[in-house]
């Protein structure tokens, strides 16, 4: 297959984003594989920030990270990624050049705690207010459950009403698949 599958995409998004000396997010970090993606990215002068409400999911990132040895590049907080400006240090205004959230539930976790709509896009208004010009929001929108399919509706429909003199939107999704496949939303700010 040519076409990108959903994943794939959304780290080949992230590495056109980030760079070595870089500060990139991850608002979801789940078990960390974008985490461990964008250490690599910023390199030894970057940092990334991550967020996660679950601490199963802070410290399977944790154990991903000192495995592979990046854990000083990384500050980890027990938080919604809704209250990222909170924590932000002032070096990272206008230098976020990618983030990334996995919407749903974390994968082998409890599936009663899920992301919602209301917080992601308070997180998305955030982000764009401390992206540097064409950083990119990578959303990969899972929507195969009931709160993932009100999430899916409320996002589409926010990123729609962005302003397209500040913003591009991409919807990147395979149409004819069964079972409610992921999809990506990404939102490059505009220089």
């Amino acid at each position: 297959m040519k076409l990108e599958r959903i994943l794939p995409f959304a780290r080949t998004l992230l590495q056109k984003a980030v760079n070595e000396g870089d500060i990139a997010v991850d608002a979801t970090i789940g078990n960390g594989h974008d985490t461990v993606l964008l250490a690599e990215l910023v390199g030894e002068t970057g940092h990334v920030y991550g967020f996660d409400i679950q601490p199963q999911a802070l410290e399977n990132t944790k154990q991903k990270l000192e495995e592979q040895q990046l854990d000083d590049r990384v500050t980890l907080f027990h938080k919604s990624h809704s209250h990222l400006r909170e924590v932000l240090p002032p070096i990272a205004s206008q230098r976020v050049t990618g983030a990334i959230f996995n919407l749903g539930y974390l994968p082998g976790g409890d599936k009663n705690i899920v992301t919602k709509a209301d917080s992601t896009i308070e997180a998305i208004d955030q982000l764009l207010d401390v992206m540097a010009p064409e950083g990119i929001i990578v959303l990969v929108i899972y929507h195969g459950h009931p709160e993932g399919a009100l999430e899916r509706d409320h996002l589409l429909q926010y990123v729609t009403g962005l302003d397209q003199q500040r913003v591009h939107v991409l919807q990147y999704r395979f149409m004819n698949q069964q079972n409610n496949p992921p999809f990506i939303i990404a939102i490059e700010k505009r220089a």
